[in-house]
């Protein structure tokens, strides 16, 4: 079954709770998935966290690592490589036509690199995704000639939003978590 298919599948079962707006899965470490769904807009946001049988997780931990991972890959997408792929690649192909300076291929390569390890939803949001993106950054990074890491300060700075998810998460959840 495709992670299309699991992400309709969830969202069938979900239904039962409510209308439903979106669907994430991820796997947080455990060899697990689970999928984070999310119901109403986002000024009545609910959420409900599903196993991979479809039956609502009641177990706090397993919600917040849930969310936790969803969010910093979610971040981490947005994030990588300035945040917009597209137009970075752009640039470099400009800057190799008209200057041709030393080293723009590697830095074109590791951007191209970077898109495909960054993907296109759906994902499954996951430790090793995160890591691949952080890696593949990197490498575009060293590429570009920078000494420090734009991507792992953004990423850093932006730990207080990833809490802020998962206690909206927690807030908004459909059950009473244990």
């Amino acid at each position: 079954m495709s992670l299309a298919d699991d992400l309709a599948r969830s969202a069938a079962s979900a239904a039962v709770y409510g209308p439903v707006s979106g669907v994430l899965a991820a796997e947080p470490g455990r060899g697990r998935r689970f999928y984070l769904v999310a119901f109403g807009s986002d000024e009545d946001r609910e959420w409900l966290v599903l196993d991979d049988r479809g039956a609502p997780v009641e177990r706090r931990d397993d919600v917040r690592d849930t969310a936790s991972i969803v969010a910093l890959c979610e971040l981490a997408g947005e994030l990588a490589g300035g945040g917009d792929l597209e137009t970075l690649r752009s640039r470099l192909a400009q800057v190799r036509i008209a200057e041709q300076p030393e080293g723009i291929e590697d830095a074109e390569a590791a951007a191209l690199a970077l898109e495909r390890t960054i993907g296109a939803p759906p994902r499954v949001a996951t430790p090793a995704y995160l890591d691949d993106v952080g890696a593949a950054t990197m490498a575009l990074e060293r590429a570009l000639g920078e000494s420090t890491s734009p991507f792992s300060s953004a990423i850093r700075s932006s730990t207080g939003a990833v809490e802020e998810f998962v206690a909206d998460v927690e807030r908004g959840y459909k059950l009473d978590l244990s």
